[in-house]
């Protein structure tokens, strides 16, 4: 592998799936207003994934629109390890043998994507993510703010801190996945597509990859 480390996104990258939207879809079960507040969060969703709002605004706004609990994340691990996209699944043997050279930085929470990737071999140390804060009841509150994740440019932020070295490549389907490369901290930057395309992100793309095979397997000129 020449070196190389891999960053990847969580969110509609590792998984097929935006999993606040999924988990929206469990904490509002049920209710006359369930469609549209899951449309409402997905809508949220793009507007930051295509950096048309602060990815503080909208963060803070989904999670307004939630109302979840420790018992939705429980339900919600099962369903996310039923949606890895399909390139990851098919290199599981890959990430699993080179695991060491993996890192998942999210804007999304370690609750539950450190259980889906841990399937991976993929260490809890090496991912980074947010964590959400909790009432006595277990309802969630919000985010940890004393995390750089739960804030505007925190990708940068956590892998400056990384202090990653060798051919660094980032694959995701986001914009603030191309500013990791932006900000001088990666070699290349692979929009990944196998789930959804950004035409904003995918301008600023070293590659644009239909999947994760054209990234560990195809000749990168």
């Amino acid at each position: 592998m020449n070196n190389q480390k891999f960053i990847i996104d969580f969110d509609s990258t590792f998984v097929s799936v935006e999993s606040l939207d999924l988990l929206a879809t469990l904490s509002l079960d049920g209710r006359a207003d369930k469609e549209e507040k899951v449309q409402q969060i997905a809508d949220i969703t793009d507007l930051g994934m295509n950096g048309d709002i602060s990815f503080t605004d909208s963060l803070k706004r989904r999670l307004a629109v939630l109302e979840a609990n420790r018992s939705h994340l429980q339900a919600l691990i099962p369903l996310l390890k039923s949606n890895i996209s399909p390139s990851f699944e098919r290199n599981r043997d890959f990430i699993q043998e080179h695991s060491d050279s993996i890192y998942i930085i999210s804007s999304g929470f370690k609750e539950f994507i450190v259980p889906v990737v841990a399937d991976f071999g993929i260490a809890e140390d090496h991912v980074l993510a947010n964590t959400f804060e909790f009432d006595g009841d277990g309802n969630i509150t919000g985010a940890d703010q004393q995390n750089p994740l739960a804030g505007d440019g925190g990708k940068i932020k956590v892998v400056e801190e990384l202090g990653l070295t060798g051919d660094i490549l980032v694959i995701g389907d986001g914009y603030t996945d191309f500013e990791i490369k932006q900000a001088g901290l990666a070699e290349k930057f692979f929009a990944f597509t196998e789930n959804v395309s950004r035409d904003n992100v995918v301008e600023e793309a070293t590659f644009v990859v239909p999947s994760l095979d054209e990234v560990l397997f195809a000749k990168q000129t």
